[in-house]
């Protein structure tokens, strides 16, 4: 039987946040750890969408703050599939802020996150595949896949370097 499959496009997430008294620092941006959660939650939702079952967050592989989000700012959270393991799953979110009174935005964060479904039992559980279908689509797949390589690559040379 083949397995289910499923494009990107059928499980992406796009959410928006203002910035409030409450998120902002002494320097009225938004605090880095809000962001933070904000590209969780979103990440965590694309995940759940795709494989249909409860997921938990496994590894933040990146997660690169570009610019500060100032208060009463309106962001923009955009979250989608990159590639798909057997039980993990690899989203990218992007986060862009808008000021609302003159239109301008700037991406602020960038972000690679894993997460692996659960079956009833909080096992990890096998995931539907990744169906590309545009260009884009497949350069962020190949793009996870190197980063893959070069995290595996990354830990096994730490593991050399504490065995010595």
């Amino acid at each position: 039987m083949k397995k289910p499959s499923k494009s990107p496009s059928e499980s992406a997430v796009e959410m928006r946040e203002m910035v409030m008294p409450n998120h902002a620092n002494p320097q009225n941006t938004v605090f880095g750890g809000t962001v933070m959660s904000w590209i969780d939650i979103a990440a965590a939702m694309v995940a759940a969408r795709h494989c249909a079952r409860p997921v938990v967050t496994a590894h933040i592989d990146d997660i690169d703050f570009v610019a500060p989000i100032k208060m009463g700012y309106h962001v923009l959270i955009q979250a989608s599939l990159n590639y798909v393991g057997r039980t993990s799953m690899i989203v990218g979110v992007k986060v862009t802020s808008e000021n609302p009174y003159t239109g301008e935005s700037r991406t602020t964060t960038k972000a690679y996150l894993t997460f692996v479904a659960l079956d009833d039992l909080g096992r990890p559980v096998e995931v539907p595949e990744l169906k590309l279908e545009t260009d884009n689509e497949i350069r962020r797949f190949e793009n996870a896949k190197k980063r893959l390589a070069l995290k595996k690559t990354i830990k096994e040379t730490l593991q050399k370097n504490l065995s010595k």
